[in-house]
């Protein structure tokens, strides 16, 4: 009697075990950008949980270099988990692919530190994002430091042109990080056009 209610007990758990819902780390959230009809982007929180490719100290590329004697701004760089995987895997990026780039003053004394730069306080966010429902298919974003949805920046923005005419896959910098360029030249990816060590325009 008491075995055959323990089987009755025990089957009864197995059941009850299988209809909940499963919440394990083998369903996590999309890690895709949220994109509104209009095209405004969320601010992607988590970000800093992303994968991390690489950080700059004192890059410019565009007419905005700082001024003389005025600090330089390190520029940290971050992609969505899976496209990252994805990239890992084939030399390209996914549609639905963000990076994003963390912009934050530099500092050279502070604490025991004497020499070399340290990362200070964000100064700006900013984004790239993959996505067909965009226009040409990429759009850039400037959050600024707030944390509010953005429209894409227009069409006339200097970073597209910039990104169209001078990265090395696709319209991301990949030959700013080394590791990921490995595998685009090994994947055979790298732009066609794309000259090492000089802008393509």
């Amino acid at each position: 009697m008491v075995k055959t209610a323990i089987v009755v007990w025990l089957s009864a758990l197995a059941v009850a075990l299988g209809t909940m819902p499963r919440v394990s780390a083998q369903q996590p959230a999309s890690d895709a950008p949220s994109l509104q009809a209009d095209g405004q982007a969320a601010f992607p929180d988590n970000y800093r949980e992303w994968m991390f490719l690489s950080a700059g100290l004192g890059m410019n590329y565009g007419p905005n270099a700082p001024a003389a004697g005025q600090p330089q701004s390190f520029t940290n760089v971050y992609v969505n988990p899976s496209s990252y995987r994805a990239f890992m895997k084939t030399g390209a990026w996914p549609d639905r692919t963000m990076f994003v780039l963390e912009i934050r003053g530099s500092q050279v004394e502070g604490s025991i530190n004497r020499s070399g730069y340290f990362q200070t306080g964000v100064r700006a966010i900013e984004a790239n994002v993959k996505d067909s429902r965009l226009p040409g298919g990429w759009g850039f974003y400037n959050f600024g430091n707030k944390t509010a949805a953005v429209a894409p920046l227009p069409q006339s923005a200097t970073c597209y042109t910039c990104h169209a005419e001078n990265t090395a896959v696709e319209h991301t910098f990949v030959q700013f990080y080394p590791a990921l360029m490995d595998v685009a030249k090994r994947m055979g990816t790298v732009r066609a056009d794309y000259k090492e060590g000089q802008a393509i325009r």
